[in-house]
């Protein structure tokens, strides 16, 4: 299973969504506004953050060469996908190799870079980026995966949910590499994470965690060619969704001193748009 070495801490991940604003996609702690960046992103999984943004176009079936009996809404199970396209052996083709290797990352995306709280469906919209794997790598995937993190815990705050989509692993690393709970212990119930986290002082919270070497000597040097794309404001975008990476909200995250916050942009219109909903044409995105 894709991803299966990151074990979640479900408690962590919804003591943090209670203390986040949806409209600046910051958490609220003592020690300032803070939040999960591109920088984060493109260290913790290697994606690129500079590059096209991931829009859409017509499906092509046939990339996979077969196709499940049981889609539903665009989507298809990765169980089928699993099932479907084992390992090539020696003896395969360059062709079905190609065909796994999409299948693979199409595994990899809806099971652990921008999974649903299903975590078992993939949308075929993604196909439409793996005709050509060197074109696929002028993606900006990084960013697709913060906006759809971002969209997801929009929707756990605004609801409540106790259970949310998105890559989070990366989520929960950031949070205890900042907040470094280690120096305290591992909590081990949600009032004992609340209670850390309201009592997170400054002096405590590591604005700057890539800086310490035990992180730093574990990420390859070529991810840090381009540092300055990882604090601009900009918006994010994946298909139809839409959110602000509010950077000049968390300044000390990247070095620099933190001015008067600005009234922070609302995209409350773009939050509306969902490629899931049944009806949805997608491939027009």
């Amino acid at each position: 299973m894709i991803g299966q070495g990151c074990k979640l801490d479900p408690k962590l991940i919804s003591a943090l969504i209670e203390r986040r604003r949806p409209e600046t996609h910051t958490f609220h702690l003592p020690c300032g506004e803070c939040t999960i960046t591109l920088e984060d992103v493109q260290l913790q999984l290697g994606l690129p953050v500079d590059g096209y943004a991931v829009t859409g176009g017509a499906i092509c079936y046939e990339l996979l060469g077969a196709i499940s009996d049981n889609i539903n809404r665009g989507r298809i199970e990765m169980g089928w996908l699993r099932d479907k396209f084992p390992e090539p052996d020696n003896d395969s083709t360059e062709l079905e190799r190609i065909q796994y290797a999409r299948a693979y990352i199409l595994e990899m995306i809806g099971g652990y870079l921008m999974p649903n709280l299903s975590r078992n469906l993939v949308h075929l919209r993604w196909l439409l980026k793996l005709v050509d794997f060197r074109a696929a790598g002028e993606f900006s995937w990084g960013s697709a995966v913060l906006a759809t993190l971002y969209k997801e815990m929009c929707g756990a705050t605004r609801s409540n949910k106790a259970k949310i989509g998105g890559s989070l692993s990366p989520l929960q690393s950031w949070t205890r590499w900042n907040h470094s709970a280690s120096s305290v212990g591992i909590p081990t119930s949600i009032e004992d994470i609340w209670l850390l986290l309201d009592q997170l002082s400054e002096a405590r919270f590591q604005w700057t965690p890539y800086d310490d070497p035990t992180i730093r000597v574990v990420i390859p040097n070529e991810f840090f060619q381009n540092p300055n794309i990882w604090h601009v404001k900009v918006p994010l975008v994946n298909y139809a969704t839409m959110e602000m990476h509010q950077s000049d909200r968390v300044l000390r995250q990247f070095r620099f001193r933190q001015p008067i916050l600005a009234t922070p942009e609302v995209l409350d219109d773009e939050h509306k748009v969902d490629l899931w909903q049944l009806n949805t044409d997608w491939p027009r995105y």
